[in-house]
């Protein structure tokens, strides 16, 4: 390595709930810079989940993070001509991202008609634990489980 690392940057709090991680989400969210637009989406799909579910918006979204954020994954590792799929232990911050990411992919590939009609159902399936999301980290795990074999080539 020549340069030394890249300090890590800080985000600000956003301004409804004062949460870091709900910037980080909507920063995730937004799309060709409109952030205010993604502030809507994240906080009309929050207002959705309340009505639906009689419960804090926000608390309901934490939960489903929780129930989709993987806590192992394979990496690719080459050892002697062959690739193998080792799994590893996932570090907590790629953890909420890779959940974080998954939430907003899966939310997009469903059939409602607006992004916080598809949001909101996304993470209420999650946070009961259903749902797309969930069933790509449940993938995730089997396919780790099914490589346990390879854990020795861990480095």
């Amino acid at each position: 390595m020549r340069k030394k690392k890249a300090p890590k940057r800080y985000l600000a709090p956003d301004p409804k709930y004062h949460d870091t991680l709900v910037t980080r989400f909507v920063n995730n969210l937004m799309e060709r810079g409109k952030k205010s637009i993604a502030y809507d989406i994240f906080y009309g799909a929050i207002d959705i989940i309340s009505t639906k579910t009689t419960q804090n918006g926000i608390d309901v979204w934490k939960r489903a993070l929780e129930n989709i954020s993987p806590t192992v994954e394979v990496r690719s590792r080459r050892v002697g001509g062959a690739t193998f799929q080792v799994p590893t232990e996932v570090r907590p911050d790629r953890k909420i991202s890779v959940g974080i990411k998954w939430l907003i992919k899966y939310a997009n590939n469903r059939n409602e008609k607006t992004m916080r009609d598809r949001l909101a159902a996304e993470i209420i399936a999650a946070s009961k634990g259903e749902g797309a999301a969930v069933k790509k980290k449940d993938d995730t795990h089997r396919m780790a489980d099914a490589n346990k074999a390879f854990s020795h080539f861990r480095f």
